[in-house]
């Protein structure tokens, strides 16, 4: 796995993209200005996944759902659920950005973030909206962050390597000013 901010992308063309992390790592901050700056689309997995209620498609109707968005040829997909969906998606993508930021960062980032939804009460995906218990209670998101974390820097490094993973560049961004170098470094959409 590459670990440096240049990554492997030695065309600079980066059509199809995975971004994976912990929540809280930024991956749809980085997502977003990624899929602006290639003119292709941005898919959070969570807005696929999550229905009204915070009800969990049906796997299949996910993974249906995930294969749909992603049949076009430039896509930035934000988000995880490995287990479900990364035989749909790794194979496909030209990139694989993995956000492997400080928990600490994480967690505060988590905090601020849900603190301003839950009091502008912002409407996520299905009408979905956090509540305190989202973020402080029995299955909160800082309890999330805290498992995820720990079972990525476990998982990925051993996911991500050649030769289970062959053909795609991976990029491993430590910190948030890594991840800006990388993304300060990418040459300019092509027409």
């Amino acid at each position: 796995m590459n670990g440096d901010i240049a990554g492997d992308t030695r065309t600079g063309q980066l059509n199809r993209v995975v971004i994976l992390g912990t929540c809280g790592s930024g991956k749809s901050t980085l997502a977003k200005k990624l899929a602006a700056r290639a003119g292709s689309e941005h898919i959070e997995l969570d807005g696929l996944h999550h229905g009204p209620n915070w009800t969990a498609a049906p796997i299949e109707i996910f993974r249906e759902r995930v294969s749909d968005q992603t049949d076009g040829p430039a896509w930035v997909v934000d988000g995880n659920y490995i287990d479900l969906v990364s035989d749909l998606l790794w194979p496909r993508a030209d990139t694989i950005v993995w956000l492997d930021v400080p928990l600490p960062l994480i967690l505060l980032r988590i905090i601020r973030r849900s603190l301003g939804r839950i009091l502008r009460r912002t409407e996520l995906w299905s009408g979905n909206r956090e509540t305190w218990s989202n973020l402080l209670g029995k299955d909160s998101l800082v309890k999330w962050a805290v498992s995820s974390h720990r079972r990525h820097c476990a998982e990925l490094p051993l996911r991500l390597a050649p030769p289970r993973l062959t053909g795609v560049s991976v990029v491993r961004l430590r910190s948030s000013a890594e991840a800006d170098r990388w993304f300060a470094s990418l040459p300019p959409r092509q027409a």
